[in-house]
């Protein structure tokens, strides 16, 4: 799919301070299967060829970006897909099921206990399934992850970036690029998820996958604003206003909560005067539409 823009932003208080700040655009990779999840994605799909399996098997809520993109690269790319979503099934389904239902994905719903164990239902034959942990994360997905500081890095020719900040939802994204810098500039994630569990998840994928471990990041935990998919009128208002001057869309789950947090760090004087700060646009737009359907609000409404 190429290679995502890296866009120079100005906002707020950011050259005033004498930071240069730039938004790597994954959200630009592709009309319907971009951000993260095209990267986390990518070398699975290959992998899944290699392997000879036709069908992708994955987990997820009724509103999951990663539920979204599964069933588009099947559509895309010719593979079956099934969902075991969390929940009963829905009288009406949401933005999210219509899309991956209307790209051929087959859905298996299963109770909240039920769906805790992530086990696959004894009837669907795994014998030709490639199965995907829920939001996609696992070594290949971080091995995809890893490129966008490849591609950062040629694209700031004349010096290296200071700062890396990115939302963190399962981990899986940030410890890409955490490997990727290898111990070079400062990895900050923004917690999308209420509670501290997200540092210990990074340190399992290091672990589990027996990459390097470093300390030039952390994960910072004070602009979730509730929790997953949760929200206050102070981040839908800053969207909209980082909307109206730059152009750039951000989804109120993910990259919406850590650009504010990003600013909100900037006007405390958290970076020091100088620093080079990419902001890793990591995609979701798509479900801009379920979190407007579900919560009433219209965020980009003219």
């Amino acid at each position: 799919m190429g290679v995502s823009p890296l866009q120079e932003i100005q906002y707020g208080a950011s050259k005033a301070k004498g930071l240069r700040l730039y938004m790597k655009r994954d959200d630009l990779l592709h009309p319907i299967l971009s951000g993260n999840k095209w990267r986390k994605l990518c070398y699975n799909l290959s992998a899944a060829k290699v392997v000879g399996k036709g069908t992708l098997l994955s987990f997820g809520g009724a509103y999951s970006n990663h539920i979204h993109a599964l069933s588009a690269a099947g559509e895309l790319l010719g593979f079956r897909t099934i969902g075991i979503i969390r929940g009963e099934e829905p009288a009406v389904y949401g933005a999210t099921l219509r899309f991956a239902c209307d790209a051929g994905m087959r859905f298996r719903f299963l109770s909240r206990s039920a769906y805790r164990k992530k086990e696959i239902p004894a009837d669907i034959d795994l014998e030709d399934v490639y199965v995907l942990p829920e939001g996609g994360s696992n070594y290949l997905a971080i091995k995809g992850c890893r490129e966008i500081v490849e591609e950062v890095a040629t694209q700031l020719e004349d010096a290296p970036a200071d700062y890396y900040c990115l939302a963190v939802g399962t981990g899986g994204t940030t410890t890409g690029v955490i490997d990727g810098l290898a111990g070079r500039g400062q990895v900050l994630g923004f917690s999308v998820l209420k509670g501290s569990f997200l540092h210990r998840d990074i340190q399992f994928f290091q672990k589990e996958y027996q990459l390097q471990q470093y300390s030039n990041w952390r994960v910072v935990n004070d602009y979730h604003f509730g929790g997953y998919a949760r929200f206050q009128m102070t981040l839908i208002d800053f969207i909209k206003r980082f909307f109206e001057e730059t152009g750039i869309c951000l989804d109120p789950v993910y990259t919406g909560k850590m650009v504010y947090g990003v600013f909100d760090l900037i006007a405390k004087d958290y970076f020091p005067k100088g620093s080079r700060i990419v902001l890793i646009h990591t995609g979701g737009l798509q479900g801009v539409a379920g979190f407007e359907e579900r919560y009433g609000i219209g965020i980009f409404d003219s």
